[in-house]
């Protein structure tokens, strides 16, 4: 049996879970569900499907934490994990949050590099964690819930100096929480630093 350390359940400032908007969409999404796996499926889709990724919809709205995404229905990648995260540590699951270092142009790295946050999640009935990209599938992006294999939004290109850390972190980094603090605009974000150098 794998030990989970209990900050993968903790409420934190960007997870901020006891949130009474957050707890009702937990109950609705609890009753709509027939088990764990089918419960974190449905706050998955939940996520990833009903809350746009600010970018996607040009909005310029900054939702720092995960009552923000679910209060102004959009939030980018770093957000929407957080929402997951506050949907299932809810709910008793643990779930952290996980970081690439991506290209922002489609082809090459002309228009400098991103910081792509995705969801941890520890999946009691298979005693593993898995992870999973809430990120919203748009044109050439095609994340899906796979308990088996990853099917998250960006495949890596190392050739153009893209990093999957493959790590698992309690909470939202405190670079990424400070950039949304400062920033009044969506439109305005951007990083350049890699998460371990």
């Amino acid at each position: 049996m794998v030990n989970i350390d209990k900050r993968y359940l903790d409420e934190t400032e960007s997870i901020d879970y006891n949130n009474p908007i957050i707890l009702e969409k937990v109950d609705e999404i609890r009753k709509n569900s027939l088990s764990q796996i089918d419960y974190i499926e449905n706050a998955y889709k939940f996520v990833r499907d009903e809350i746009p990724h600010s970018w996607d919809i040009r909005s310029e709205t900054v939702s720092r934490k995960a009552s923000e995404v679910l209060l102004n229905r959009t939030g980018v990648c770093w957000t929407k994990s957080c929402l997951l995260a506050a949907l299932l540590r809810a709910n008793g699951i643990p779930s952290g949050i996980s970081y690439q270092f991506l290209t922002r142009a489609d082809d090459d790295d002309s228009e400098g590099y991103i910081i792509h946050a995705l969801n941890t999640v520890f999946v009691s009935e298979l005693n593993k964690w898995i992870r999973l990209d809430a990120r919203g599938n748009k044109e050439n992006v095609h994340a899906e819930f796979s308990l088996y294999e990853e099917k998250l939004a960006f495949p890596i290109r190392s050739q153009l100096g893209e990093v999957d850390y493959r790590d698992n972190n309690t909470d939202l980094d405190e670079r990424l929480i400070r950039i949304l603090q400062e920033s009044r605009s969506i439109l305005e974000v951007t990083t350049d630093f890699k998460m371990h150098e």
